[in-house]
């Protein structure tokens, strides 16, 4: 059977578990061939960290696509992360229309915003920018705040019913791809997901672990396309997703590591490897 091959794109901190240096190893280990475009390169990610270094590498993006193209490259699925302007949302869109085929996806994770706010250094119509990129997509992974955002309604990050959920899942799919909604808690100490390709609306929930882990959506993200790849079914990708992601949590929190280094997913590899073979 011949190798999977995918191409993600998105930043790399050279310390801290975040972006490529989480979907690297993620996919790889699911013995999925990963090529990498770096959007940007820094020495640490920039959450509970200061006189981090920053590089900006739009500019080589296209250089590296042009080169592929003469090497005739293809890959089973795109998937991007973290996008830090609208000059690299607009090369992504003509990245999906170079790569696109019939027998191949594309996964976006819409990385812009948490807990009702916008990442810093993003204004206020960049989300519908990246909503006009979700269009272009198989599958989309936003949390709450991002699905809000997107669709220009008011965030609800408590107070809400199964029903809301429901309903935010089947807009959100209107703009053109299936759902995999983030962060949802329908009851204390419960966390999951919400999943819609068209049919039933799937909830998976997990036991919350209160407290902020660092790189859990990119540990989620590239866990989850590991899954589809591997087992070409959008629900249980979605809950095979979030066990890693919380065993990667329960992980770290056995250890003394600063949590500011993201999540110990790295000990956890072997579990994922067995679920996925």
């Amino acid at each position: 059977m011949k190798q999977k091959r995918i191409l993600t794109i998105q930043d790399i901190s050279c310390t801290g578990r975040c972006s490529l240096t989480v979907a690297l190893p993620i996919i790889s280990s699911a013995g999925i061939e990963a090529a990498v475009i770096p959007t940007a390169v820094l020495s640490t990610h920039t959450g509970g960290f200061s006189g981090y270094t920053f590089r900006d590498l739009t500019e080589d993006i296209v250089p590296i696509v042009n080169h592929w193209k003469t090497l005739g490259l293809g890959f089973d699925a795109v998937y991007t992360g973290y996008l830090g302007s609208f000059k690299q949302v607009g090369i992504v869109s003509d990245i999906f229309d170079d790569f696109k085929t019939e027998n191949n996806f594309i996964i976006v994770d819409p990385a812009m915003a948490d807990n009702g706010e916008l990442y810093k250094g993003f204004s206020d119509d960049f989300p519908k920018e990246m909503a006009k990129l979700c269009r272009k997509a198989d599958i989309i992974l936003p949390n709450l705040t991002e699905a809000a955002l997107m669709l220009g309604e008011p965030y609800v990050g408590e107070g809400y019913d199964k029903s809301y959920i429901a309903g935010l899942v089947k807009r959100l799919y209107a703009l053109g791809a299936n759902v995999v909604l983030t962060g949802v808690s329908l009851e204390p100490g419960k966390l999951g997901i919400a999943a819609y390709d068209g049919g039933e609306v799937y909830f998976y929930f997990t036991g919350r672990i209160d407290g902020y882990f660092h790189g859990t959506g990119d540990v989620y993200a590239s866990s989850f396309l590991a899954a589809y790849l591997k087992k070409g079914d959008l629900n249980k990708a979605a809950s095979v997703a979030a066990d890693f992601t919380v065993s990667a949590i329960e992980k770290t929190l056995e250890g003394d590591a600063e949590r500011r280094y993201g999540v110990n997913f790295e000990e956890c590899l072997p579990l994922l490897a067995k679920w996925l073979a």
